[in-house]
């Protein structure tokens, strides 16, 4: 019995998990910052070639900017490789990428590998880390 209860709660928090990156790609699709880092830890933080966010207020003004500019009417790819699952904690690694307005195709040069860091609290999945590096 105590295999189907681990199974049950390991699909359930896949589904929670999923929900939640539903939830951040909307907002980025909307270019809503205020939206996108809503399930982000106050101490979240982003690590990407040439960016380190140290929490929620940086990474939504750097969300805000890019979706004031360069990230106005993109949206994101994501393939969600694994989710393991350790406690209270996940570790998400995904194979994505922005398609600029108007693309159709993600070019190969823009592929990243992205881990995520999330953590259950107050029951509700939120991101605690972020970090990215080129597929390429």
């Amino acid at each position: 019995m105590s295999n189907n209860k681990s199974a049950t709660t390991q699909l359930e928090a896949t589904d929670e998990i999923r929900s939640l990156f539903s939830e951040i790609y909307a907002a980025w699709a909307d270019n809503d910052a205020d939206a996108f880092v809503a399930p982000y830890r106050d101490d979240a933080t982003v690590v990407m070639p040439g960016a380190y966010h140290r929490d929620r207020e940086e990474i939504r003004r750097s969300m805000a900017t890019g979706f004031g500019g360069p990230l106005k009417g993109s949206r994101t790819v994501d393939e969600t490789l694994s989710i393991r699952l350790i406690g209270d904690t996940a570790i998400v690694v995904s194979k994505a990428g922005i398609l600029l307005a108007g693309e159709a195709e993600l070019p190969a040069e823009r592929e990243v590998i992205a881990t995520w860091a999330l953590v259950r609290e107050d029951g509700r999945w939120l991101v605690a880390s972020y970090a990215n590096a080129p597929a390429h």
